[in-house]
């Protein structure tokens, strides 16, 4: 009987075999990537805002601590956002005729809040308590990253599942002393080792990786 294919069928078959599963891979890889990627994390992202708030000058070149405006980031879930009259505190004597802080004035003059976008925004179903982690040591710009050097508010992390869960496994490597937690130019000293694994005694910090704990 005839042979219907030719030889060459085979190392085509073979090379297709081969090119399929590349493909597969390459596309398992692009995907891989495209979930970690600021593109769907937001990481690095910088969200158009009302007024184009300046923590490098607020709070490194002046120095304002991060409680003067999140007054509830030691007890609450919540940082909170500060209302406009705490901007005003400041720019009813600095800066009062400025174009670019209008809506400022504006909202205070109305009474309408400004509508900040949230740029480290969690899903609803992941529950994220501020006071605890602040209550346990963990300072701002271990999520926040150095804010003190962003004219403008950006996502610093990934926020996804994984980098959480990584500080959970071993939560000791993250802390700092309490009334350190908001000064975002600690220096840690040469003992920092001994010093943290002392703080996790001291203020009772555990690994936390059940799913109850952020899923609720």
């Amino acid at each position: 009987m005839a042979q219907i294919f030719p030889r060459s069928a085979n190392a085509l078959a073979r090379g297709s075999i081969f090119l399929g599963l590349f493909l597969v891979l390459a596309l398992g890889a692009a995907v891989f990537a495209l979930a970690r990627s600021g593109y769907v994390t937001r990481q690095g992202l910088i969200l158009e805002q009302p007024v184009p708030f300046s923590h490098d000058h607020h709070v490194g070149q002046i120095g304002i601590d991060c409680r003067y405006c999140h007054t509830a980031v030691e007890k609450t879930a919540a940082a909170g956002i500060p209302p406009t009259a705490t901007c005003m505190n400041c720019h009813n004597q600095l800066w009062t005729n400025a174009a670019i802080l209008e809506p400022v004035r504006a909202s205070f003059k109305d009474g309408t809040p400004l509508r900040w976008n949230k740029v480290n925004d969690l899903p609803d179903f992941v529950y994220f308590n501020h006071s605890i982690h602040v209550a346990k040591g963990v300072a701002c710009v271990t999520c926040h990253g150095q804010v003190d050097k962003m004219p403008l508010m950006y996502q610093a992390e990934s926020l996804q599942m994984n980098w959480c869960l990584d500080c959970h496994k071993d939560p000791v490597a993250n802390l700092r002393p309490r009334e350190e937690v908001t000064n975002v130019a600690w220096q840690p000293p040469a003992d920092l080792p001994a010093l943290q694994r002392d703080l996790a005694i001291r203020y009772n910090v555990k690994s936390k990786t059940s799913c109850s704990t952020c899923h609720r």
